[in-house]
């Protein structure tokens, strides 16, 4: 199967400045597929921009896997899975921090906003996102292989062997992108992490098993305060660092009061 060049890209949280640094890197590198791993939205001050954005390069993800004339996987289009801040949006924040509740409160209003044809637009695009996608060898998922949604993939969990067998035996193939800890690592199934340092030379991925967290665009928590995003070509996975206009995003969100200043303070910082 011939595998299209590929931008992983996750945890974008409505900042526009990030995303568009982060694709405009993408299309100079000739990538011809975007997958998105979720939390498109929360905590960032333009979650409808980036989720139209997102909705012009990935769709929701089909309830099975679709074939081309020749019987391979179709790879032609770009794909978007659903997060924990799409599922709380879509359901209930009760259970995140009362920051993270008051921006998902913030937004819901925010993309009932419009006419009744783009809201209607918004609100079906996220309610079809489904929580993983397999794809021959590779796995797509938001937070682990065991739980797509909620659960986090740390640097500490090298050391947790009960959590890493338990979350290979949950792939469907070698190879699983994840975010939502918003931490770049690659965790290999012979317990060896790797932390990328900021941009990577390309990483041969062939002969391991292996969960990858391709980090954040929107909101990295590595104390790098560049954005992170990865690019896949089949085999080899390259990690992205990049500096974006964090204070322009940051601004964004200082100017709705409805949002917590600590989440423009926290983009200076990575953290």
């Amino acid at each position: 199967m011939t595998y299209p060049l590929t931008a992983i890209i996750s945890d974008l949280h409505g900042n526009v400045p990030a995303l568009e640094k982060a694709l405009a890197d993408a299309r100079e590198r000739g990538v011809e597929r975007y997958v998105c791993l979720g939390d498109v939205v929360g905590y960032g001050a333009q979650p409808r921009e980036c989720l139209e954005r997102v909705m012009e390069l990935c769709r929701p993800a089909p309830e099975q896997a679709e074939v081309d004339a020749d019987g391979e996987l179709d790879l032609s289009v770009g794909l978007c899975l659903r997060g924990n801040h799409e599922e709380a949006l879509l359901g209930s924040a009760n259970d995140f921090n009362p920051r993270a509740r008051a921006a998902i409160d913030w937004t819901r209003e925010e993309l009932n906003r419009g006419d009744r044809a783009s809201k209607f637009a918004l609100w079906d695009y996220l309610d079809a996102l489904k929580p993983s996608r397999h794809e021959g060898d590779v796995m797509f998922a938001h937070g682990s292989p065991r739980d797509p949604v909620r659960e986090y993939m740390m640097p500490r969990d090298i050391e947790d062997e009960e959590k890493l067998t338990s979350c290979f035996e949950h792939m469907s193939g070698n190879i699983c992108f994840v975010g939502h800890s918003h931490v770049p690592a690659i965790y290999r199934d012979d317990r060896r992490i790797y932390l990328p340092e900021g941009s990577s030379s390309p990483i041969d991925l062939d002969g391991h098993r292996c969960i990858v967290n391709v980090g954040s665009v929107g909101q990295p928590r590595d104390g790098d305060a560049r954005l992170s995003y990865a690019v896949f070509d089949g085999r080899r996975v390259e990690f992205v660092r990049l500096d974006y206009d964090h204070e322009r995003a940051a601004a964004e969100i200082r100017a709705v009061p409805e949002l917590p200043d600590h989440l423009a303070d926290r983009l200076a910082v990575g953290r």
